[in-house]
């Protein structure tokens, strides 16, 4: 166990073991105890006087220690005054201001020259002297130049707030025209250094610098007034003279004792006021309020009349820092070059207006002309129709009962001379429909081989038969156009190409040109010149006058434009007389072959055999010879007629003989009276469906569309025997399987 407290002092230690060492000698000399108690208090004494000893020591030791730290300490303190006052000296040699503020915004130390020039705030500056209190010492300072519109609470404020960031640098303004900025850093331990530099000289001479600059810059500006043709004013912020140049004196026409000075704009405003008009809903006053408040109000603009003939237009802006620019401009006489203008152009307008109104009656009388002539030609091309289908019917009567080779020459003239008439009138009704716009375009997939291949079967003995070569280039390509339409304007080209091409050949092919297959017919024939190129497109225009009408009446290319356009196909043509010509016709192409069975266009039907005996055929038309020809036809087949004048005929005869037919022929125009649409209804009320043929010249989209949707079908005029016969064959060899059933 230990007698004394590690703890304690060395020296209370020490004091504690000499008493115990004391007491025990003393007990042990007046004991009389045995011999063993006395051993055993001398080894306690003998141990705690070697604790002492040890504790002596390390008491030695530690007085040495603290005498040596004591000289160390001592050294250092001479350094750190030695440091201190060497910091002082060059904080004091610095030619700023300068002072150090410690985390806590107290003043650590600051050097002579800090705040030098605010002589009121010097004797405050002492170490421990709070941020706070020396910022409202400066903002009260007498030598401080806060302007007119800022007080010492302002710029406390202000100064504060730029003490919340790490670095600020800031002039300062002073009385007597002196200035010296202020740097603050902060510190790594958030104190903050603050540095005083007099930037006087530094200012005034910039100052000086920037007022020669503004001197020359002045000059440069009035020069630069002067030259302009536009009078120009500047007023200041107050509303005081800045500027103007001569040409503002000429056109205001100031007096004498005006001219001679610097208008404010008090002084502008009044003499506007007093020698000009201004315009209807703004005058002098407005302008006045204006130019008080233009710094919040847009830019101004408008004219004024001075005198009589005399028009001004001002325009005025606010610039900031400026003032208020105003510019007058002349424009008097582009005023009166305008009321010129103004009064040519009512003059003008009208003569356009009574040009127009001329215009617009000739137009309608041109209208009305030209609606007449499709109509009448229509009703022409309709009413030759019947005539025709006629002739060409009888005349195939008389060919299948004659064997005279004479007769037989005739008729085929004859036939031949009916198959131009017919052309000739089909070419009058597309004509007339294409003018008229009444062509409905039947758009669909089409494979161009299709039609080339008839073409090429068409035209190839007509070009033989001239010694031509015709060459038509196969097509896979799949197009999208009305197949009539296309047809029939490719067969115009080829047969332009065949009739004026005397010798050569004549070549039909496709270019892909992008989306569109571009189809040319290329010939070497005559060629035209560029005259000629600008009315071929006329109707009955030939180049070739001397042609009789079996070459044609010159419609053919007037119905390939007109369809052309109608099918919004571009045309084009090249040509270089003596060398030949090339017409091309631009279709959009579809991305993908729809196969050979759509859009197919069937050749011309070949003659079958007859086989129509004992059918009956009820036909209904009512132009007696074309109701002769076809019931001479139909009994020569084997087949037995019952024809009908009018829709009342047929229902009375079917009535009276009790028969019902197996076969239709209706007319669709039967005069004033029912259609023949109506007589099938009818009869068809009456028997049931029956196997119908309408027979017309009518091609409009509305009838085909209607015997569609009831299951009917069409026989075009001038009546085709070929299609005529596969029809009553048809119904002939559904009457015999019914019987045979």
């Amino acid at each position: 166990m230990d007698f004394v407290d590690p703890k304690d002092p060395v020296e209370v230690q020490n004091d504690k073991l000499s008493r115990i060492v004391e007491s025990l000698i003393r007990r042990v000399e007046q004991a009389s105890a045995p011999s063993e108690l006395a051993y055993a208090q001398f080894e306690r004494a003998a141990y705690l006087e070697a604790q002492m000893l040890q504790q002596t020591r390390a008491l030695e030791r530690t007085l040495d220690q603290l005498s040596e730290s004591k000289e160390k300490l001592g050294v250092a303190n001479v350094a750190a005054r030695a440091a201190r006052a060497h910091l002082s000296e060059a904080i004091e040699a610095i030619a700023e201001g300068f002072a150090l503020f410690g985390p806590d915004d107290r003043l650590i130390l600051a050097n002579s020259r800090f705040c030098v020039n605010l002589k009121d705030v010097t004797p405050h500056i002492r170490p421990g002297l709070a941020f706070r209190r020396y910022l409202q010492l400066v903002s009260e300072s007498e030598f401080l130049d806060l302007g007119h519109r800022r007080s010492p609470e302002d710029w406390m404020n202000w100064r504060l707030a730029l003490h919340d960031s790490n670095t600020a640098s800031f002039n300062v303004t002073l009385m007597g025209d002196r200035y010296f900025q202020t740097s603050s850093q902060r510190t790594a331990t958030g104190g903050t250094v603050i540095m005083h530099s007099d930037v006087t000289d530094l200012i005034r001479v910039e100052r000086q610098e920037r007022d020669a600059l503004m001197d020359r810059q002045a000059m440069l500006l009035q020069a630069t007034l002067d030259h302009l043709d536009q009078g120009v004013c500047i007023f200041g912020e107050d509303g005081g003279a800045v500027g103007q140049n001569r040409r503002l004196v000429e056109l205001l026409h100031l007096p004498p004792q005006l001219s001679g000075k610097k208008l404010s704009a008090e002084v502008m405003q009044e003499h506007m006021g007093r020698t000009m008009t201004f315009p209807h809903g703004f005058g002098a006053d407005d302008l006045g309020d204006w130019m008080r408040n233009a710094a919040t109000q847009p830019p101004i603009a408008f004219e004024v009349r001075q005198g009589g003939r005399i028009f001004l237009k001002v325009f005025g802006r606010h610039i900031p820092s400026w003032g208020v620019v105003m510019s007058f401009t002349d424009v008097t006489a582009e005023r009166l070059a305008n009321n010129a203008l103004r009064d040519l152009n009512e003059g003008l307008e009208r003569r356009v207006e009574e040009r127009t109104k001329a215009l617009g009656e000739a137009l309608r009388d041109a209208e009305r002309a030209t609606a007449s002539k499709s109509r009448f030609v229509a009703a022409a091309s309709h009413d030759l129709m019947q005539p025709l289908s006629s002739a060409k019917l009888f005349i195939s009567s008389i060919a299948d009962t004659s064997e005279d080779e004479q007769i037989l020459n005739v008729i085929g003239k004859a036939e031949t001379s009916l198959a131009h008439l017919e052309q000739i009138i089909e070419a009058l009704m597309d004509i007339s429909k294409l003018d008229a716009d009444k062509v409905v375009m039947d758009r669909r997939p089409i494979p161009l081989e299709n039609i080339f291949g008839i073409l090429r079967d068409q035209f190839t003995p007509q070009a033989v038969a001239k010694g031509l070569g015709l060459t038509v280039v196969p097509s896979s390509l799949l197009v999208e156009s009305d197949p009539g339409y296309l047809r029939r304007i490719l067969e115009n080209l080829i047969s332009n190409a065949v009739r004026y091409t005397d010798r050569g050949r004549i070549v039909v092919g496709v270019r892909r040109q992008g989306n569109s297959a571009r189809i040319e017919v290329r010939d070497t024939g005559r060629g035209m010149t560029e005259d000629e190129k600008r009315v071929i497109f006329e109707e009955f225009r030939k180049l070739d006058p001397g042609s009789g009408p079996a070459q044609g009446l010159g419609l053919g290319l007037a119905i390939v434009e007109r369809a052309c356009a109608s099918l919004d196909h571009p045309l084009s043509v090249t040509s270089v007389p003596g060398e030949g010509s090339c017409f091309s016709v631009s279709v959009p192409i579809l991305d993908a072959y729809w196969g050979s069975d759509r859009g197919m266009i069937a050749e011309s039907p070949v003659l079958a055999e007859p086989n129509c005996d004992g059918i009956i055929v009820l036909l209904v038309e009512n132009d007696r010879q074309l109701r002769r020809a076809l019931s001479l036809h139909i009994e020569g087949w084997g087949g037995l007629v019952v024809p009908a004048e009018s829709a009342e005929d047929a229902v009375e005869l079917m009535n009276e003989a009790g028969i019902v037919p197996d076969a239709l022929l209706l007319d669709y125009h039967l005069g004033e009276g029912p259609t023949g649409l109506d007589v099938y209804h009818r009869i068809a009320g009456q028997h049931g469906p029956c196997a119908c043929r309408i027979v017309t010249a009518d091609r409009s989209r509305n009838l085909r569309r209607y015997c569609t949707d009831h299951g009917l079908e069409i026989l075009n005029k001038p009546i085709d025997r070929a299609q005529l016969l596969d029809f009553l064959n048809e119904v002939s060899a559904a009457k015999r399987l019914m019987e045979a059933g």
